[in-house]
């Protein structure tokens, strides 16, 4: 599983024994987010809340989780996070449901999505990928380190991100555009640029957060009904070209959730603070994100200064 160099998991036999703790899994009713919710509830947590637009949706995966683990007490939570007002909504539910919080797993995301707006007017995919779960990560901070501060204690973030942030502009993030529909850039510039700010913005988390292990990582190409959905709308001549390469060349999902079930909880002496991997457990190291503490400092004042600005 995974490149030569990566770690062998298993999700049956190296999830260790979870009783007692609460997750919390964005877009957890489809794809990667519903196959590691299955995989945790195997290995007995108190709850988990599975964050989703959908009722219908959600309750259609917690059903089918539940043919096979009938006691998982899977809580739907209804989150978009495109909307501020949704993300914070869903954190009250959290907030006023649990006392802690011991994984939570910045799972959901759209791609390549056509040029658009979230309701707080961000770029659509920089808005949803990254600021959206900027504002979650941000609310739930105070209940995560609660959590962090008891002994024997293993809270983690596990963010996902993509190989396409690579894509992303040269100077990493557009700030000066990201408040606009950003017509002119390709969609897959946007995507990559959305998914470099989840790794910088997990790096910064790290260092101002010690005590909460923070890592995000890449899948590996995927085939979920993200990896069609979104560019078949924003490339519709392709649309053949994607339905193939997700039946036919890309990782399954029960794969494809290798990598952040083993991030949320594989050893924890194994997993580096602010690490980015590729599956499974492979670090990336590529200079960029070594280097550039400084561009990891500005998203995150950049976020903050949003997010103060719209009242959070």
């Amino acid at each position: 599983m995974g490149s030569s160099k990566g770690v062998s998991f298993n999700p049956s036999r190296d999830i260790p024994d979870l009783s007692g703790k609460v997750i919390l899994v964005t877009g957890g009713n489809s794809g990667l987010g519903e196959e590691s919710i299955l995989q945790l509830a195997k290995h007995k947590p108190a709850k988990i809340f599975m964050g989703a637009r959908s009722e219908a949706k959600a309750n259609e995966a917690i059903n089918k989780i539940r043919k096979i683990i009938q006691d998982a007490n899977i809580v739907f939570l209804e989150m978009d996070l495109a909307s501020f007002a949704s993300v914070k909504k869903a954190t009250q539910q959290v907030l006023a449901t649990t006392d802690r919080l011991d994984i939570l797993m910045n799972n959901a995301g759209i791609m390549a999505t056509p040029a658009a707006v979230t309701t707080d007017g961000y770029e659509i995919q920089f808005g949803t990928n990254h600021m959206g779960h900027a504002l979650l990560n941000k609310l739930l901070l105070p209940l995560l380190e609660k959590t962090a501060a008891e002994p024997n204690s293993d809270v983690r973030i596990v963010t996902l991100s993509s190989v396409a942030h690579t894509m992303a502009p040269k100077e990493g993030v557009v700030f000066s555009e990201v408040t606009s529909p950003m017509e002119s850039t390709s969609s897959w510039t946007r995507y990559g640029q959305s998914k470099l700010a989840n790794i910088y913005f997990t790096a910064q988390m790290a260092k101002l957060y010690p005590k909460i292990k923070s890592v995000s990582v890449h899948p590996g190409v995927v085939s979920t009904n993200l990896a069609v959905s979104g560019p078949s709308q924003t490339y519709k001549l392709l649309r053949p070209l994607f339905y193939f390469l997700n039946r036919y060349l890309f990782t399954s999902v029960g794969k494809g959730a290798l990598n952040q079930l083993w991030a949320a909880t594989g050893k924890r002496e194994d997993i580096k603070q602010g690490g980015f991997y590729y599956p499974v457990g492979v670090e990336y190291k590529a200079s960029l994100l070594v280097t550039d503490t400084e561009f990891a400092g500005h998203l995150w004042e950049f976020t903050e200064r949003e997010l103060q600005d719209h009242g959070y």
